[in-house]
């Protein structure tokens, strides 16, 4: 994560007002606005594919893909931030302040970067973690095939399972199956 754009706290309906006209996209946590990062070249083909990949998936079934242009809200730790896939089941809903940040992302998807790896295992998917709809976070690696899939349990609590090169993961909560291999390409 980088440092703020600012360093006074901005409201909300600035952000939006400044992320309207911005070239850049630009994390919001609790009035602090951070630039995002570029992405390499992997990190795009990767995001690329993975939309093809879960977006031929999900056709015909209630569960939508979206690219990281959209922005995920978490009210219940005050952030609005955008991540690399995001899967909404049903009817996408919005925030009472803020019409283009969904509130019920159902499954979300980073691609691991160096510069930011740290920050999507730990402060990012903590505040992914409190989205009450969020059923499933997908991280995949840049630097070899593995990808990483925390799910919600029965309980609450968040259980972990990584597949391989040659190996799946169901991802029961959007109704599918990622093949490693597809994902990273090979034969």
């Amino acid at each position: 994560m980088s440092e703020p754009a600012s360093t006074a706290s901005v409201p909300y309906e600035e952000y939006l007002r400044l992320e309207r006209e911005a070239a850049q996209r630009h994390e919001w946590i609790d009035g602090e606005v951070f630039a995002m990062a570029g992405g390499t070249i992997e990190h795009a083909r990767l995001q690329a594919t993975l939309a093809r990949v879960l977006g031929n998936a999900l056709l015909g079934g209630p569960c939508r893909v979206y690219s990281a242009d959209l922005r995920v809200r978490s009210l219940a730790t005050n952030i609005a931030t955008y991540a690399d896939l995001t899967i909404v089941c049903g009817e996408a809903t919005t925030a009472s302040d803020d019409p283009d940040g969904v509130t019920n992302p159902t499954l979300v998807v980073e691609v691991l970067s160096p510069s930011t790896e740290a920050y999507d295992r730990g402060q990012k998917a903590a505040h992914y973690r409190r989205i009450p709809s969020l059923r499933a976070y997908l991280l995949v690696a840049q630097d070899a095939p593995r990808i990483e899939l925390f799910v919600r349990g029965q309980r609450g609590r968040w259980e972990f399972v990584e597949a391989g090169a040659g190996e799946s993961l169901v991802l029961d909560s959007v109704g599918c199956t990622l093949l490693v291999d597809e994902v990273f390409g090979a034969e």
